[in-house]
């Protein structure tokens, strides 16, 4: 019998999608799920997207050019604009989500045994990738006392070694909800200016910052055109995850060139995906400050009740639409397949992203879980309920004193 390949059987399963098939048989049971593992928004796609897909002169469903559609491209200029960065339609490639974007950016810029440093706890899928790829993800953990912050950056010289290639940071962070101040984003451009190294940004989350704080792209720091690689989606921006349209974004020639490579190679991106693309980004900008607004009241629902419940632990996140928590409870990989195999209130129970897959080191975010605030208030605040009478059923709940956070 044929075998099948050792670099697949070693890439990890997702741990936000590893739970489904117990919410599936809680939902046979009669269970209504209250689904907080996963980034999905339910805010309406704007119609503007809708109406550029429904009125497109669609006689041929062609290829586009490798690189996305000129037109596509040519509005993602005038978009990225509007944040201080300054980019040509040369300087991007679309990809067909993020997903791609991610995966051109590891493969141009790492070999086969290659490290890249991560801070932690990091999206999943980042691990997945890099396995896939053979390339060897190099932590660095980032604690909940700090509110997950950048990690000091004698900690990143520790890390790097010769084979480094790259530094992959997820602004505002997928899972903690952490936005990277102007201040750490320089610390970063130092260290990989001074080691030749690419600074790989996930930028997707760019428009969800709260408390009046703003995103900084790394393209829009100085001097570093022959670093910076950033990835972008319009996925959660504007509720268009199923599209699957992201882009890959650099000024370093040699890297793009490269990238085009594996863009050829794939032909090109959905046509039918740019096309819907191209007209959200006509999108009324008032758009994004009535989107803000709306995540900015789940995420204080969420956030408050969190903090009002004995013994957990929740900063406070101040972009993205996710909350990392940590629970007084034994494990939370037990915590989270319980809740949907042996536990309802009034008929209703939550699925939550277990901590320790968004960790690559051994031992890490035993005691933790994603909460994506997603849904709306009154669902999100059902579902606290829910976890609140949870903790308090939960056969290994472990009686803990909170840790003092030193951020708010």
């Amino acid at each position: 019998m044929p075998t099948t390949s050792n670099r697949v059987a070693n890439t990890p399963s997702s741990p936000i999608r590893r739970l489904v098939p117990y919410a599936e048989a809680a939902k046979k049971r009669g269970v209504e799920v209250f689904h907080l593992n996963i980034g999905q928004p339910d805010i309406i796609t704007p119609q503007t997207g809708v109406n550029a897909l429904q009125e497109a002169d669609l006689g041929v469903i062609a290829y586009s050019h490798s690189a996305g559609l000129i037109s596509y491209r040519e509005k993602l200029v005038e978009f990225y604009s509007r944040y201080g960065v300054t980019v040509d339609t040369e300087q991007m490639i679309v990809t067909n989500g993020g997903s791609e974007a991610l995966l051109f950016a590891m493969l141009a810029c790492a070999d086969a045994g290659d490290e890249v440093i991560v801070p932690e706890p990091f999206y999943a899928n980042y691990n997945g990738f890099a396995k896939s790829l053979d390339i060897t993800i190099v932590p660095i953990t980032a604690h909940i006392k700090d509110g997950f912050a950048l990690p000091a950056m004698e900690d990143f010289e520790k890390k790097i070694s010769p084979k480094t290639k790259a530094i992959l940071i997820c602004n505002p962070s997928n899972p903690t909800g952490y936005l990277y101040s102007v201040e750490e984003l320089e610390k970063l451009r130092t260290i990989v200016k001074k080691h030749d190294l690419f600074l790989i940004a996930d930028e997707v989350y760019r428009d969800f910052c709260y408390e009046g704080q703003k995103h900084t792209s790394i393209l829009a720091l100085e001097n570093m055109e022959n670093h910076a690689i950033v990835i972008d989606s319009i996925s959660k921006r504007y509720s268009a995850c199923g599209a699957r349209m992201g882009v890959v974004l650099s000024k370093n020639e040699s890297f793009m060139v490269e990238a085009m490579k594996l863009a050829q190679a794939r032909l090109s991106p959905s046509t039918l995906a740019q096309i819907l693309a191209e007209g959200l980004i006509d999108t009324p900008q008032s758009y994004f400050g009535d989107l803000t607004k709306e995540y900015d009241h789940r995420r204080q629902t969420v956030i408050n009740r969190l903090q009002a419940m004995e013994g957990v632990v929740c900063p406070n996140p101040k972009g993205a639409f996710y909350a990392f928590v940590k629970f007084p409870v034994d494990n939370c990989d037990k915590f989270c397949q319980w809740l949907l195999e042996e536990f309802e209130h009034n008929g209703k129970t939550i699925m939550m992203a277990p901590g320790a897959g968004f960790y690559n080191t051994d031992g890490l975010g035993v005691q933790e879980a994603r909460i994506a605030y997603v849904l709306n208030s009154d669902d999100l605040n059902t579902a606290m309920d829910c976890l609140e009478a949870a903790l308090k059923a939960y056969p290994g709940r472990l009686e803990t004193n909170k840790i003092e956070l030193d951020v708010n």
